[in-house]
């Protein structure tokens, strides 16, 4: 398991409230982004869990006024296996750091095997309203070749800061995914059913 002072060290930081803004700097650099999973997978292989559960819970989360708290492992796995009915699409509202979403992601992978499993085939949708959650989805689901979104606001009102494209475009789900930050647009809003863009 990788620890609270590797992840700091290999974000270049001192204290663990300065991570979710590196982060996101190194998740909009192509090459920066690219070295940061390149760090994390030389002293973490195992991708199918969710790395930053312990560190975001303890350094991060807004319990008493967000009332942000993490889903088990155990409860992940039976959630993912319990929701949903089309295989190919995956849809959560406050996804957190994307502990479920990978969860959900890792049952694909074995269901279709290694040379079968084709992450463009999936797609999907993540919802996730703080700020400080938002990098580590980002991070969780383009490491992992994930293609799909991330929305980057409130679910209920369907007000929206941002989308962020994550995009595989190859058959390997070893390939990191591209992050793609959308230009705001009434497309957009139409096509996510986004009633409003807030700040």
């Amino acid at each position: 398991m990788i620890t609270i002072d590797a992840i700091n060290q290999i974000l270049g930081i001192k204290e663990s409230y300065q991570a979710p803004e590196k982060l996101m700097d190194r998740m909009m650099d192509d090459q920066k982004r690219a070295e940061t999973f390149d760090a994390f997978l030389e002293r973490e292989k195992d991708m199918s869990r969710e790395w930053f559960h312990e560190y975001f819970q303890d350094e991060h989360a807004d319990r008493k006024a967000k009332k942000q708290d993490f889903t088990p492992d155990s409860v992940s796995n039976l959630m993912s296996r319990l929701v949903g009915t089309d295989k190919y699409m995956y849809y959560e509202m406050a996804a957190g750091t994307g502990g479920i979403l990978i969860q959900h992601w890792q049952e694909q992978r074995c269901e279709y095997g290694p040379f079968i499993y084709d992450p463009r085939a999936f797609w999907y949708q993540a919802e996730e309203l703080s700020d400080r959650a938002v990098p580590f989805l980002i991070f969780n689901m383009a490491i992992r070749g994930i293609n799909g979104v991330i929305l980057h606001g409130d679910a209920l009102t369907r007000e929206f800061k941002a989308v962020y494209f994550i995009r595989n475009m190859t058959s390997d789900y070893q390939t990191y995914s591209e992050v793609i930050k959308m230009p705001k647009s009434d497309a957009l809003m139409q096509e996510l059913n986004i009633k409003e863009w807030s700040e």
